[in-house]
């Protein structure tokens, strides 16, 4: 058992040895807004960097998923994610890869290709090299959107914990997508 410890907070997120989620946390809020995209009718496709289908496999893993997982794009590379999900390459020379603009246009793209309600939008590093002093490993930005409504952050996880490793870092931008999922598609989650 390790424990990353959070900045933030004065607790600390425990993984076990393999690097799954001890709390299943994770697991939880996937069932939780997958389940709710099924009641709703909704769609949903993702287009994912430095997870590499990490979001597809767990979306994938609800009973019930096909119903609302239109496709899942893992485009690594900026040649891929100009050609496949029509990133702009002002948009790259101009921000980075590594950016908000990118993640937008990232969900964007997928929304558009599969004609998805719903599309997440995801790249950052995830290390343990490739970062820099500007944007050092952790540093990710995730697009969620649906219909005409969208959230873009930072998740600057370099700042909330210390210690991470590139497992840790892609389990915990899956999970903070899929929370900022679950604030556009049910935001009457927190009123329940």
């Amino acid at each position: 058992m390790c424990k990353i410890p959070n900045k933030r907070v004065s607790e600390s997120v425990e993984f076990a040895e393999d690097n799954k989620l001890v709390t299943k946390r994770l697991d939880i809020v996937t069932e939780r807004v997958v389940k709710y995209m099924i009641a709703e009718g909704m769609t949903l496709s993702t287009a994912e960097s430095c997870t590499g289908g990490l979001l597809s496999q767990l979306i994938t893993s609800v009973p019930g998923a096909s119903e609302i997982f239109t496709a899942g794009l893992t485009t690594y590379t900026e040649e891929m994610k100009m050609k496949i999900l029509g990133v702009k390459k002002s948009t790259l020379d101009k921000w980075s890869v590594y950016s908000a603009q990118t993640a937008s246009e990232m969900s964007l793209g997928a929304a558009r290709l599969t004609g998805s309600q719903a599309a997440i939008g995801v790249t950052g590093i995830a290390g343990p090299s490739g970062g820099s002093e500007e944007k050092p490993v952790g540093t990710v930005y995730v697009s969620v959107r649906l219909g005409g409504r969208e959230l873009v952050r930072d998740l600057a996880l370099y700042k909330e914990y210390e210690d991470m490793d590139r497992k840790f870092i892609r389990q915990a931008t899956a999970l903070k997508a899929l929370e900022m999922l679950e604030e556009l598609v049910n935001p009457k989650k927190d009123e329940d």
